[in-house]
Order: C-alpha cells, then sequence, then structure tokens
C-alpha cells in the first residue's frame, strides 16, 4: 500500500514535470529546482497542493561539504578519531553549487510537510517569495544577513541579526571564527568603539578518548 508521502511524491513529479530537478522522499518530500522555477512552483505548491504555510527559509554553505579531518559518527561513547585521507579528498563527493536556500512548507489542510532546495552559485541571487508566502520576509532577511544570500524582489532586504555597519555574513564557512572586529564602550568618547579583534586565533581539537590505561 503506497503511503501519503509516497503518493505526494508521485503527484509533485506528474504535475511540475519539466519544472524541478528532482524529488525525493526522506522525512519529507524534497524538491530541488533552479531559482529560475522557484516562483511558478511555489505558488503551484501553495494554491494547488495546498501548502499555505512557509514555515522556514534557511540559507546552507556546501563550501566544505563532505571534507572533515575528523570523523564524528558514533563518537558518543567513543570519542573522535582521524577521519580523512592524507590527501584531504572529500568523503562526499559534491558537484553542486556553493550555496543553497533551502524552504519548509506546511499544508495545514493535509498535515504534510515538503522541502524545497535551490542552490546557489558563489554571488548567491534568489528571487524572493514573500508576494507569496508574507512570512518570509524575516526569513529571507536572516539569510541575507547570515549567509549573504540576495532575495531579489523583497520589500526591506536589511541586516536584521548583526549589528549596524557589520562587514561579511557570519554563517559562511570562511567567515573567521573570532570574528573581524570587537565592540567596546570607550568612556572619553561615551559611545561604543569598534576595533580590529585581540583574540588570537586557534585551532579547534575535538576531544580524544583512547584506551589505554592512563585514562581508566
Amino acid at each position: 500500500m503506497i503511503s501519503d508521502i509516497e503518493a505526494l511524491s508521485e503527484k509533485i513529479k506528474n504535475h511540475f514535470s519539466d519544472r524541478i530537478d528532482s524529488v525525493c522522499v526522506k522525512d519529507c518530500v524534497i524538491i530541488e529546482l533552479s531559482p529560475q522555477q522557484l516562483l511558478s512552483v511555489s505558488q503551484d505548491l501553495k494554491t494547488i497542493f495546498s501548502f499555505d504555510m512557509l514555515m522556514d527559509v534557511c540559507g546552507m554553505d556546501y563550501v566544505d561539504y563532505g571534507i572533515s579531518h575528523w570523523r564524528t559518527e558514533d563518537t558518543t561513547t567513543s570519542g573522535f578519531s582521524r577521519g580523512v585521507n592524507d590527501d584531504g579528498s572529500r568523503v562526499i563527493a559534491w558537484h553542486k553549487p556553493r550555496f543553497g536556500s533551502i524552504y519548509h512548507l506546511l499544508s495545514t489542510q493535509h498535515n504534510q510537510r515538503l522541502r524545497l532546495k535551490v542552490y546557489l552559485a558563489e554571488e548567491p541571487v534568489v528571487p524572493s517569495v514573500v508576494d507569496i508566502w508574507a512570512s518570509a520576509n524575516w526569513f529571507e532577511r536572516e539569510a541575507y544577513d547570515l549567509f549573504g544570500i540576495v532575495y531579489e524582489g523583497h520589500p526591506d532586504l536589511r541586516r536584521l541579526l548583526t549589528d549596524y555597519g557589520f562587514k561579511g555574513h557570519p554563517f559562511r564557512k570562511d567567515f573567521p571564527l573570532i570574528g573581524e572586529v570587537e565592540m567596546r564602550y570607550d568612556a572619553e568618547k561615551k559611545r561604543c568603539v569598534y576595533e580590529p579583534v585581540s583574540i588570537q586565533p586557534r585551532t579547534l581539537v575535538p576531544k580524544v578518548i583512547r584506551e589505554d590505561n592512563r585514562y581508566k
């Protein structure tokens, strides 16, 4: 017997045909599509498939996806160990663009969830879906602030979480962990001032648990 989520996946495949790149079923139905098709597909998902609520829009940076110097699976009791070849080759092959804009939808009528994935190049630009789901307003501003994804057509695309005059996008993988500037209150100037960060860079090394009599 076909499940509801599998039936939804088949309906989406038949309806959208060549407007989407792929459809798969995991925790929910996942659609991958190009930025050019986002608005038309989103409109049909809302009006025809009754996905009336946009629950979240988030950014992704896949620049180091599949590359890790540490094996992190199954480490609750065993700790971390090195899990990459000496040549630093990727564990997972990645041939898609660096950035992604991810949309999580909910149909309150059918109690179904769906995820849209749009992959974007080094200078990420994607149409805004504010006119389809008004809740996208702040979600898109957050993704713009943290990842630098530009949502064309957004009515008020400006930073949401970082401070005035902040430079860079802190959720990008190449943004320094210690930041670039720090703020303090200057008693003489009677205002907050920004200065180059004074924290020394350091390498974060995961905890390693070994079977050794020194640790028994």
